[in-house]
């Protein structure tokens, strides 16, 4: 049977152009992401607000089977505590989709895998409307975030021949969908999590990821089929041998790895012991109106979108007159945003005095941090994929996403830094981060990217 047979009515809808001009399949896939994401933000946008201001009071914390086993763990309690297990929890979101992609190549097929994940998903997010299964449902929540993630992002490419040019398109279009769905999240679950009950934002996660599931279960007959035959042949295709230059890419790779972790943790804090600060010091009540801290969240996500068009925009114009910056000098560029923008959150702490902190400065951090975000985080996946030897394009992507493993768990313990360290010191720790990040880029850029890529070391 040849890999045509095996999928004749998927091969037949190549070239739909239902949807905005992609296939239908496309819409389907974006819709299904935005639920996942919707829930997962929802998620992550409450988590520690939650435990923080509910369940790890103590006439709250005694119910919650496993804590006392996890406070002795960790030897923590209250907000440093809160801090390590959103730490952990969104750390190993970012390590689980490895085994989710193993999962769905060896034994279950990718349909299957990511059917499942969201079921694991679903359950967690309604385990989180009670309090003892608060750990189960964090479990529940890993699992399935693993198995759903790198299963479904995938299939978008699938939908499009090798030579299709509106692939790049097609992404976008994903990722407009998830953006959307950071941005939304906040306002309605952040809303019924902070105003009406925290379980109602958990339980708006859990019916949105439902609601996704049964979405791409009618989705089928436009998704792409799996093909054992296909994944057969690729699995006899001959391998390329690696050069020693290629060994000095993946070395370099892994060099920026922990380098991408710490860069980032200024933008990881954001919803972690950011969300504390904001919620016990800024000014959020307008015209009698107390404002739900999540709403926080939805200004970054609002700003980083708005960013990432602008500064896309930016190069496109720049380009047009001088020359581009290649990757490592754009990812320069936006470490020093990032450092500036930390410094907006030192000059807030430090300015606060006895009353509450108005919104200029956090406004002025989410900006400049955005354009840093738009500066290093697509920038920077676009350089491990040059990086990377051609055999081994996706494992070098999964080794890109382990940054986001190390950034996310040091930040859980970072975070718990906040209720024991002076603010201003707090903050100034971060921004030596982004410094950190900034000077390991420039050496990079000064020694290795000449070697590495063939390109002048001066940007």
């Amino acid at each position: 049977m040849t890999i045509a047979e095996a999928t004749p009515d998927f091969e037949a809808d190549r070239n739909d152009r239902a949807f905005l001009g992609h296939p239908k399949g496309l819409g389907y896939l974006a819709l299904v992401e935005g639920c996942e994401r919707f829930s997962y933000y929802s998620m992550q946008t409450l988590l520690v607000l939650y435990m923080v201001k509910y369940l790890l009071l103590p006439e709250n914390a005694a119910g919650v089977i496993g804590l006392d086993w996890v406070k002795n763990f960790y030897g923590l309690d209250g907000q440093p505590l809160a801090s390590r297990i959103f730490g952990d929890y969104t750390s190993l979101v970012y390590l689980t989709p490895i085994a989710g992609g193993l999962v769905a190549d060896r034994w279950l097929g990718r349909r299957a895998t990511l059917i499942l994940g969201g079921l694991f998903m679903a359950l967690g997010h309604f385990l989180m409307a009670f309090e003892g299964s608060f750990l189960f449902a964090l479990l529940a929540l890993i699992v399935g975030v693993g198995l759903f993630k790198g299963n479904i992002a995938s299939q978008v490419g699938e939908l499009y021949e090798a030579n299709d040019l509106r692939r790049a398109m097609a992404f976008q279009i994903f990722y407009i969908a998830i953006n959307v769905s950071v941005i939304v999240a906040p306002l309605i679950s952040g809303t019924l999590g902070e105003k009406i009950g925290w379980h109602w934002g958990f339980g708006t996660a859990g019916v949105v990821m439902v609601a996704g599931l049964i979405l791409y279960i009618y989705a089928k007959p436009w998704l792409p089929a799996e093909s054992r035959a296909l994944r057969a042949e690729k699995a006899r295709e001959p391998k390329e041998a690696l050069t020693q230059r290629d060994w000095l890419r993946i070395f370099a790779v892994v060099l920026l790895v922990p380098v991408m972790a710490v860069a980032l943790l200024t933008n990881q804090e954001i919803f972690n012991a950011y969300l504390v600060w904001a919620d016990q010091h800024f000014q959020l009540t307008f015209f009698g109106t107390t404002l739900p801290t999540s709403y926080m969240i939805t200004i970054d996500a609002a700003a980083s979108f708005s960013m990432l068009v602008a500064v896309a925009g930016f190069y496109v114009w720049f380009g047009k007159k001088w020359r581009e910056p290649d990757e490592l000098a754009k990812m320069i560029i936006g470490s020093v945003f990032t450092i500036v923008g930390g410094l907006c959150l030192v000059m807030a702490a430090a300015t606060q005095g006895d009353g509450k902190i108005g919104l200029f400065w956090p406004l002025m951090f989410h900006l400049l941090n955005s354009i840093g975000f738009a500066h290093i985080l697509p920038v920077s996946l676009a350089l491990f994929t040059k990086l990377a030897p051609k055999a081994l394009n996706a494992t070098v992507v999964g080794i890109y996403y382990l940054a986001f493993f190390g950034a996310n768990y040091i930040v859980g313990t970072v975070g718990g830094w906040y209720s024991s360290m002076p603010t201003t010191s707090f903050w100034l720790f971060h921004v030596a981060t982004a410094v950190v990040g900034l000077v390991a880029f420039i050496l990079f850029k000064l020694f290795l990217a000449k070697r590495l890529m063939g390109e002048p070391a001066a940007a």
